[in-house]
């Protein structure tokens, strides 16, 4: 795994978004002082692939990811691994109560076609495919590295505080990674392999086998048999030819034969169906009864409408009844009115008079409020002398006459005030109801007067209309109106119902016409059917002795018909008789041919079948041959198969159980000790060597105390760093090479302090040592140190500091 990009916001001291460019980095050092957030810049690539950080105490811890202050925040990382590219990103939030959760998360593998200097966002924008999502990306990550997280912060991520991990680790943990480094499962998925590949030829040598002893008629002797077969049929189908041909000729001529008496029956049919329609008799005879009804009709009809028309005539010399009626209407308003008019006028002087009333009860109340509002006034007077003369002293000055006072006045006590208002109110309340009732009469008399004189205008209009009408005359005139006018009406129902009944008669009469037309029609449709078979002419002026003649004819042509057609029926007979004899003799010889035929099969049908038996024939002969190939190919499969299952059988006992893959970890972890050891005794000049353990566990030779051995547990703090780190860049440098395939790497190696305890010699030799790990094997180096002596060898720096915003990253170059 070989990171190119990274991203944070919000992550840890991150507070601002940034994203760390390593595309042209090989070896890098993130310097700052203490807090600044180095360490968080790697547990941030940890936590983007896995989703968890070693520093946080467990896994599946993500708190710590999120800012103190931030409600949400992310990391992105694109890196390369094995060949391919990939980009994922993990979003975190915090709820409502505090706690954070992932909001996101996903794998996606990336066109590697776009230069990695393109940017972020191209990069993660130039999907070819998404991988996972959620839970699934950390499982997903784990398959594309081809690391474990307990195993990626083993050998790629070395943490604070954790270096001597693998250098500490039991050997049963030391061989799980090897074998995930060094892809030495492959071994045991091959011997997996080889159990399913001897499972599945066994199986494909039995199924060949099987289908072998299935094989019937796959020997010589079949495939003579077969071809004899065929000869026979082929000789049998050459000799039915002139048989089937005459065979032919029959049916043809009992088809010609079964045609002629299709014919005959067809013209018999014709010849009885004709049938005289039974009104013919009749039919003459009625059409000329609707004649002479439709004539009597018509007159009728005429002399009724001569009868209406001097009727209307006589209607309209009596002149206009509207008219009439109009004045007599007149008349009668005239003396409505005139009655109307006396009780309008005597109920407006009577209203008139009623209406002085009203006025002298308001002038009545009127005078009574003036003296209860003059009784109230000097009330007021003799209350406010009495409240004056309280308050007076002898001596003073009178308020009214301004002279001193010599004795003081004696008032009565005064009536109640009260009394006297309540009265000034009832004398008001009297005046507005006499006020309103003198206007309520003064209404009423003005409505009688309009009503009086509208009646009068009323009156005179009508004596004028009125002045020269006889109501005598006029009642008599009318009455001779509508005398004339119900004589008018009775002559008009007279005259549509005659209509009424002319109009069934003419459509009663063009009935029987159209019937007569339609047998006129039909009698010659009957003779036209027939008119081949010698029918004769017809009489057009008898509808009913023509019909009489065409059926006369009819019986003379159906006894001739008859006769005909029992004659071709017999000869008919004969030739299928004929014909049915030749064919049982041509079944019974394909019989014995073992071809099986219907009895009364059609010459068609029997050389169908008899083809059909050369065609199996020929069949049965190719598929014996094909078994005879088949059977051969069977066989030649099944050795085949036999012999893949015992170089199955072979392969899968040489990798049975799990010997080869301890033996393959103990190999190779023999290996990078000893790369280790050099690395070691370089970085503690030459003092301590490492070993292997009879039981597999690590030791350290110390050749400044004669070369004892013991456990690498009794190193120091220091020492144990130098073995550890010792032994993390010979993974780094060998894991590539032992792996069983290519698609283990270690493309990176990131060191989270631990220089500060080293002293100048070690520390020039670590120095120099991640030097050549970094220029010499295209691998990523990166450290967190504080050890300024270190930082100043490394090409590339990214300064991480801190302040009241959080951290800030700036890259500087050596």
């Amino acid at each position: 795994m070989r990171p190119l990009y990274l991203h944070l916001a919000d992550f840890g001291s991150f507070r601002r978004p940034v994203t760390i460019d390593f595309t042209d980095v090989d070896y890098f050092a993130l310097v700052g002082p203490t807090g600044a957030g180095k360490s968080t810049v790697i547990d941030a690539i940890c936590f983007a692939l896995y989703g968890t950080v070693p520093r946080w105490g467990r896994e599946n811890v993500i708190a710590h990811a999120l800012a103190p202050s931030a409600a949400s925040g992310k990391v992105a990382l694109v890196f390369e691994s094995a060949g391919h590219r990939h980009g994922v990103v993990r979003a975190l939030q915090r709820d409502a109560k505090g706690r954070v959760h992932t909001k996101e998360a996903r794998l996606d593998e990336l066109d590697p076609s776009v230069p990695a200097t393109a940017g972020l966002d191209d990069l993660m924008g130039a999907v070819l495919r998404p991988i996972a999502e959620g839970d699934a990306v950390t499982a997903e990550v784990q398959r594309v590295t081809g690391l474990e997280y307990r195993f990626f912060t083993q050998c790629v991520v070395l943490p604070q505080g954790r270096f001597a991990e693998f250098l500490h680790a039991q050997p049963r943990e030391r061989q799980d990674l090897l074998v995930q480094l060094l892809d030495a499962d492959v071994y045991e998925r091959i011997r997996q392999r080889a159990v399913r590949e001897e499972d599945a030829a066994k199986q494909a040598a039995a199924f060949a086998r099987g289908r072998l002893a299935r094989l019937a008629d796959a020997d010589e002797a079949a495939e003579q048999a077969a071809a004899a077969r065929l000869e026979s049929l082929r000789g049998l189908a050459e000799r039915a030819r002139s048989d089937l041909r005459a065979l032919r000729e029959r049916d043809d001529a009992a088809a010609a034969l079964r045609q002629e008496r299709t014919a005959a029956r067809q013209r018999l049919t014709a010849l009885t169906a004709l049938a005289m329609p039974p009104d013919v008799p009749t039919l003459a005879d009625s059409v000329r009864q609707a004649a002479e009804a439709l004539a009597r009709m018509s007159a009728e009809v005429a002399k009724l409408a001569e009868a209406e028309q001097r009727a209307d005539d006589e209607r309209a010399a009596l002149g206009d009844k509207a008219a009439l009626t109009a004045l007599l209407t007149a008349v009668d308003d005239q003396e409505r009115v005139a009655r109307a008019l006396g009780s309008a006028k005597a109920a407006a002087a009577s209203a008139a008079t009623g209406a002085a009333k009203p006025a002298e009860a308001e002038q009545r109340a009127g005078a009574a409020l003036a003296e209860a509002e003059r009784d109230r006034e000097r009330l007021r007077d003799a209350h406010a002398a009495a409240d004056l003369a309280r308050r007076l002293a002898v001596g003073e000055p009178c308020p009214t006459c301004l002279r001193a006072i010599t004795e003081l006045p004696h008032h009565p006590a005064p009536a109640d005030l009260g009394a006297a208002e309540r009265t000034v109110r009832a004398r008001g309340a009297d005046l507005e109801r006499a006020r309103a009732d003198r206007r309520r009469a003064e209404v009423e008399a003005a409505r009688a007067k309009q009503k009086a004189d509208e009646l009068e205008g009323q009156l005179a209009v009508l004596a004028a209309r009125a002045a020269a009408a006889d109501r005598a005359r006029v009642a008599a005139e009318l009455t001779a109106i509508e005398a004339a006018e119900e004589r008018l009406a009775r002559a008009r129902r007279a005259t549509r119902a005659a209509r009424g009944e002319l109009a069934r008669a003419e459509r009663r009469a063009a009935e029987l016409r159209e019937k007569s037309e339609r047998s006129w029609r039909e009698v010659d449709a009957a003779r036209d059917r027939v008119v081949a078979l010698g029918a004769p002419p017809i009489d057009r002026a008898d509808l009913h002795a023509a019909w009489t003649s065409l059926l006369s004819w009819r019986e003379e042509a159906v006894t001739a018909e008859r006769k005909a057609l029992g004659g071709v029926e017999a000869e008919l007979a004969a030739v299928e008789r004929a014909r049915d004899q030749e064919r049982s003799a041509l079944v019974a010889r394909l019989a014995g041919h073992e071809v099986q035929v219907a009895a009364g099969a059609t010459p068609e049908a029997i050389h169908e079948t008899l083809a059909g038996s050369v065609v199996h024939a020929e069949h049965r002969l190719a598929r014996v041959r094909e078994n005879r190939v088949q059977a051969k190919e069977l066989a030649e499969q099944a050795a085949a198969k036999e012999r893949e299952e015992q170089v199955a059988h072979e392969l899968t006992l040489l990798l049975r159980a799990n010997a080869f893959e301890r033996w393959l970890c103990a190999e190779a972890l023999a290996l990078l000790v000893a790369e280790a050891s050099v690395t070691l005794s370089d970085l503690s000049g030459g003092q301590y060597e490492l070993v292997l353990g009879e039981r597999g566990e690590i030791e350290v030779i110390d050749h400044a105390e004669a070369g004892l051995r013991r456990s690498a547990r009794t190193l120091s703090g220091g020492e144990t760093f130098q073995a550890a780190l010792a032994l993390a860049l010979a993974l780094s440098s060998q894991v590539a090479g032992l792996a069983a395939t290519a698609a283990r790497s270690l493309d990176s190696i990131f060191l989270d302090e631990g220089f500060g305890t080293l002293d100048p010699a070690t520390l020039d030799t670590v120095a120099a040592t991640l030097e050549r790990l970094a220029a010499g094997n295209d691998r990523m180096v990166g450290v967190v140190t504080h050890v300024p002596a270190l930082a100043d060898r490394v090409p590339v720096r990214f300064e991480v500091n801190r302040d009241g915003q959080g951290s800030h990253l700036r890259r500087v170059m050596s």
